[in-house]
């Protein structure tokens, strides 16, 4: 039994698209499955392309923080897109999916977000924070990344206090507060 007490309804059981693994079933996760669905079966995307599941830890000011991340698109050899998915507005989780997207690779930054409750949905540059398209036809299509790869811009991963401030920035917009 989970010890920790949640908001979350648990209806069992599913199996994630992507992997085939077994996953808890929740209403957020039910939104996850069909973004996956959506990106493979819509949007021409090979699952193995789809990077599922990541995440970034931080600890700051004794708060411990698991920043997930639903999924990245990699294609030739680099993570050119950061998905994560959150109910409610998108406009209060543009500044931690873009601090995502600077701070996931060590090596560079990923290009293009996206944040989505899994009914609307925002690109935004990561290098500059804008908003480049709304709405869930905003999320690109394989043919457009392939098209816009030529373009993309892969800037260094922030380094030293620019690398902390982003993952702050996570820190604070992720801590969960709720069911205590």
């Amino acid at each position: 039994m989970n010890e920790i007490p949640t908001h979350h309804i648990i209806y069992g059981t599913l199996t994630d698209f992507i992997t085939g693994e077994d996953l808890t079933d929740t209403d957020d996760e039910r939104f996850r499955q069909e973004l996956s669905k959506m990106m493979v079966e819509k949007l021409g995307y090979r699952k193995e392309e789809l990077k599922p599941r990541r995440y970034i830890e931080t600890l700051f000011s004794s708060q411990f923080v698991r920043s997930n991340i639903e999924f990245t698109i990699e294609l030739e050899g680099k993570n050119v897109l950061l998905l994560r998915y959150a109910p409610g507005s998108l406009v209060t989780r543009e500044r931690s999916v873009i601090a995502a997207a600077r701070v996931l690779e060590k090596e560079y930054q990923i290009p293009l977000a996206v944040v989505t409750n899994g009914r609307d949905a925002e690109l935004l540059d990561s290098g500059n924070g804008e908003v480049l398209a709304t709405g869930m036809e905003a999320i690109p299509d394989r043919e457009q990344i392939q098209v816009m790869l030529e373009e993309l811009e892969f800037r260094d991963a922030p380094q030293g206090k620019k690398r902390e401030g982003e993952l702050r920035i996570l820190n604070a917009f992720d801590v969960q507060i709720c069911c205590r």
